[in-house]
């Protein structure tokens, strides 16, 4: 797609020769001769760089009325000045106003060119910069208000800079590993790297190389190695994941790293002496595994320092507004498409789901959902346009688009009465049976709402 470049210039004669040197380089241009018109350019469609002159005659305000005006709302639009009475004193107060350069009419076609290309590139890759700081910040980060998320978040921020050992535990697809990246990222250690070894795909033939490192003599006798993630990790961190599918031989030369800090590249025999802080995680009951001989006692409680366990996502469903607002970005920023909302006919469903996969289940849902969802591109989502293993389970739940017809054949008093069953059948299998959150969100006490569902025959599994 071209860049769209905004020329601002009271002179009919400097803006047509200012988009002819664009126009032969690619770019789209767009002319304006006041502050009134280049204004509602810049909102009407934000351009890629404003060509900005500071003296303009007939206009409310001068180019550096434009400038400030324009960095009010867009602080991130590249503006380059110019004009024919410049001077360094000119240049400078323009500069810190916000413009990203000033050039001095009359121009040269290769500076002016030069600038336009530079100023573009630092736009984009500013965006390109904050693009990806969201991105890390929404994948690295522990997402819900729940009391169960609230109260992890408390653990690692305190856990987080002591540089103590922490096992992670939780069903797959909790959350594991984002747990670990904010014990990394609040650590002294945040500079340094943090380093993921799977240990569930691993090899275990290759465990110990990719572990240690290697080492080999070539044929003319000089030492060849290659560095483990021990070694890649050294003033960071280490997260072991899925530590318990680690073969009991490794295990126990881990033992050892963690007493001396130090180990040898496979092949070698040269101590490497390493500064990291190692992290575990699992889905598996380690105690069990120790039991049945699996896995090192000793291990255990070296990794074992401080315990942070991650809950399944059926057990914090407060959190599932928040996990789907923020997943929905994420989807929509990877895939170049605008986020699209859901219907409460579809957060319902959602919330009523059981999760099997976890969070991530709910990442990959929410990614499908923005690609594949019939409607305009923007437009909310509705149950009916959920995979069909999730809107199956919650037939109960009322959607707009179906029972209007089955109620109007009703009289008002059945009407009432039997959505009154549907929508609080619903709200209960939304709150996992708990009456007290039901009612809540429905806005009754809960001594009324226990009278209203005897009525109705509607009994909740919780109190």
């Amino acid at each position: 797609m071209a860049r769209e470049i905004l020329i601002v210039d009271d002179e009919a004669d400097i803006r047509f020769a200012v988009s002819g040197i664009l126009e032969d380089e690619g770019y789209d241009v767009r002319e304006a001769s006041n502050s009134q018109t280049a204004l509602e350019e810049v909102r009407l469609r934000l351009p890629s760089l404003v060509i900005l002159d500071i003296w303009l005659e007939n206009s409310e305000m001068d180019g550096v009325g434009i400038l400030k005006t324009i960095k009010e709302t867009n602080p991130d639009l590249p503006v380059v000045m110019m004009s024919g009475h410049g001077t360094i004193e000119t240049a400078v107060s323009a500069i810190r106003d916000g413009a990203f350069d000033f050039v001095e009419k009359p121009f040269k076609t290769d500076r002016l060119l030069h600038i336009v290309r530079r100023a573009i590139e630092d736009s984009e890759l500013r965006k390109e910069n904050q693009t990806l700081k969201e991105k890390v910040s929404l994948q690295s980060r522990l997402i819900g208000r729940s009391q169960a998320i609230t109260a992890l978040k408390g653990a690692i921020e305190k856990v987080a800079p002591t540089g103590s050992r922490v096992l992670i535990t939780g069903p797959a697809g909790a959350g594991k590993e984002v747990v670990a990246r904010q014990l990394h990222l609040l650590s002294a250690r945040s500079d340094s790297p943090l380093t993921v070894l799977n240990c569930a795909t691993m090899h275990p033939e290759r465990m110990e190389v990719e572990l240690f490192g290697e080492e080999s003599k070539d044929e003319e006798g000089k030492i060849r190695f290659k560095t483990g993630v021990l070694e890649q990790s050294h003033g960071g961190t280490l997260l072991l994941d899925e530590v318990a599918d680690m073969p009991l031989e490794t295990q126990g030369k881990i033992v050892r790293v963690l007493q001396e800090q130090s180990f040898q590249r496979v092949g070698g025999t040269e101590p490497v002496k390493v500064d990291v802080r190692v992290i575990a995680s699992t889905n598996r009951d380690l105690l069990s595994l120790i039991r049945e001989g699996l896995f090192r006692e000793d291990l255990f409680y070296r990794l074992n320092v401080v315990p942070l366990s991650l809950p399944h996502l059926r057990d914090r469903k407060d959190d599932l507004p928040d996990l789907v607002e923020a997943f929905m970005k994420l989807s929509a920023q990877n895939n170049g498409l605008p986020p699209r909302p859901l219907a409460a006919d579809a957060m319902v469903s959602l919330q009523a789901y059981d999760w099997p996969g976890n969070v991530r289940q709910l990442r990959n849902v929410i990614e499908w959902l923005l690609i594949m969802a019939p409607g305009e591109q923007g437009s909310p989502i509705l149950a009916s346009m959920l995979p069909p293993d999730i809107s199956s389970i919650s037939s109960g739940i009322v959607q707009s688009d179906q029972a209007g017809e089955d109620l109007i054949s009703l009289p008002l008093r059945s009407a009432r009465e039997a959505f009154e069953r549907q929508y609080l059948e619903a709200q209960i299998l939304r709150f996992d049976g708990n009456v007290s959150k039901t009612a809540e969100f429905v806005g009754m006490e809960r001594s009324a709402l226990h009278r209203k569902l005897k009525a109705l025959g509607i009994t909740p599994e919780k109190g």
